[in-house]
């Protein structure tokens, strides 16, 4: 026969107390070994740009943090595909990092096969941060202000072109968010960066511009042309006196380039949070801080849960606008 076997309350607490730290001493000290070697930090663009300095930057920091060394690598191309399809593919033992993009959020309705589902295969980190385009007319455009280049683009139907540093970049999608809003009609005209784009711009070759604050605003102090927004939802603090196009008349736009980090799939929480914490705290270390101050960001640390929310909700302002668009690959 059975018999029941009590306890004493304090001896069953204690042997409860000591079975849940068992069962969670395994991912604590997984947790404080990481990272064991190097950890690989995989950037969709080539040497030399803005969101490479900024990785650049969070890089070292964090390899002073971790005592490992934490290494860049560029895989450029195809739209972010490319740098986001490794790391998908990547073990998820807390080695590889992907510095994600806007693209994450685009690429599967721009591109017929990106090679990875951007919520499926992928463990959010944090976002980074957040930067935003301006929109920029030439000298000699007759609009002084976005009410004024909403009512020439209006009474110069189809005629009004604007240009991006390339397709399907958060500069190009800014214009047909706008497009669409104002209820008005523009060619976009794609270029390979902002210099060449900057290079028609400037003497009035194309009607208007859209393109990240680092490349546009030292234009504009310097006179070269004449910027009219920018297309975060609220002014930025390195240009206050710029109002946003939201506020000059269509409330709810918002079109801003963004900079998180995410690792592949099924990596283990505890080394996700371990990663997120130490993340937000580089993002104050000085060099950090003065790399995301030359890219005219916004730091806006997120949780983990935070990110998905954003991304999906990316997803589903950019799906539909991409569609209506037509927006195709290069």
């Amino acid at each position: 026969m059975f018999t029941r076997c009590a306890l004493p309350r304090r001896q069953f607490l204690h042997l409860a107390a000591g079975a849940a730290a068992f069962a969670t001493s395994p991912r604590i000290a997984r947790a404080q070994s990481y990272p064991s070697r190097y950890v690989r930090l995989v950037v969709p663009f080539p040497a030399g740009g803005g969101g490479d300095a900024l990785a650049r930057a969070l890089a070292n920091r964090l390899s002073e943090v971790w005592g490992q060394p934490v290494v860049i690598e560029n895989k450029g191309g195809a739209g972010g595909n490319i740098a986001a399809q490794s790391v998908a593919q990547s073990a998820p033992d807390g080695h590889t990092i992907l510095l994600g993009t806007t693209s994450l959020a685009t690429s599967r309705y721009i591109y017929p096969s990106p090679g990875y589902d951007p919520v499926r295969d992928f463990a959010p980190v944090t976002m980074v941060c957040v930067v935003p385009n301006l929109l920029a007319v030439p000298n000699s455009s007759p609009a002084k202000s976005l009410a004024t280049f909403i009512d020439h683009a209006k009474a110069s139907r189809g005629k009004i072109s604007y240009a991006s540093p390339g397709i399907g970049l958060t500069s190009h999608l800014s214009g047909e968010l706008l497009k669409r809003m104002a209820g008005i009609e523009m060619t976009h005209v794609p270029y390979r960066g902002s210099s060449p784009a900057l290079s028609d711009l400037i003497p009035g070759r194309v009607d208007a511009m859209f393109a990240a604050i680092t490349g546009l605003l030292p234009q504009a102090q310097g006179g070269m042309v004449r910027v009219l927004a920018v297309t975060s939802s609220s002014r930025s603090p390195f240009a206050p006196e710029i109002p946003t196009i939201a506020e000059s008349g269509f409330p709810g736009f918002d079109s801003s380039g963004f900079y998180a980090l995410f690792m592949p799939a099924k990596t283990a929480p505890d080394i996700v949070n371990k990663v997120r914490n130490d993340v937000v705290a580089a993002l104050g270390h000085p060099p950090v801080k003065q790399s995301l101050e030359q890219l005219g960001a916004s730091v806006t640390p997120s949780t983990p849960a935070e990110l998905l929310s954003f991304l999906k909700s990316e997803m589903e302002k950019w799906g539909p606008i991409i569609k209506d668009a037509g927006i195709k690959p290069e």
